[in-house]
């Protein structure tokens, strides 16, 4: 048996996961839709397997923080991010973050079960595709505007895609409203632009939010 924990706030995407999980013979499987209950439940049955998506209650990318938190917690926790972003940056970042493997929402039931299968056991997942393209990024080979964010500046950037206000931003983040504007003083000067609507437009291009 294979005990799988899934975080996604989205309730569809929890119910075709379990359903394709449980067809597999998976059990138990475990639900959460938000960062805290994750956290809990990942303490409290330590599954074999843990699915998150990085954008979490339109927090931007808060799956990565809540990557690092579940690593502090158990370093042999095997995650697998299951996520709309196929940006290689954002790839290589969840990897560097602790997750064992990263597959895009845009795929078959098939490659989900393989890529749980395989985190299960330790093995590293991803697509041929992503493969090469953050190899490529590790490598140096990929300029990417994405690459010199923190993980701070990415959750920010996520938000304005959304539409976000500097005050929303600084309540979902749990920061102070100041700190927003400092983050996007940052983002501003690393995106070579110049004013909030230029770099709004730019978060949106380069971060589409979810549907």
């Amino acid at each position: 048996m294979t005990s799988v924990l899934i975080v996604d706030d989205h309730p569809i995407v929890l119910q075709g996961c379990r359903r394709v999980l449980q067809d597999r013979g998976m059990t138990p499987i475990f639900e959460a839709r938000d960062v805290e209950s994750a956290s809990q439940l990942a303490r409290q049955h330590q599954p074999d397997v843990i699915i998150i998506d990085l954008a979490m209650q339109g927090g931007g990318l808060g799956g990565l923080s809540l990557i690092r938190t579940i690593r502090a917690n158990n370093s042999r926790a095997r995650i697998l991010v299951f996520s709309m972003h196929s940006d290689p940056i954002i790839v290589s970042r969840a990897l560097q973050t602790g997750a064992t493997g990263y597959l895009v929402k845009d795929t078959s039931s098939e490659d989900l079960i393989k890529a749980v299968e395989s985190v299960a056991v330790g093995m590293p997942y991803l697509s041929s595709d992503l493969a090469s393209q953050v190899a490529l990024v590790d490598a140096g080979g990929a300029l990417n505007p994405l690459a010199d964010l923190t993980p701070r500046e990415l959750q920010t950037l996520g938000l304005l895609a959304q539409g976000k206000s500097y005050g929303r931003i600084a309540a979902e983040l749990n920061i102070s409203y100041k700190t927003v504007v400092n983050v996007c003083y940052q983002l501003r000067q690393k995106l070579d632009v110049h004013t909030l609507p230029e770099l709004v437009r730019r978060s949106v291009q380069l971060l589409p939010s979810a549907p």
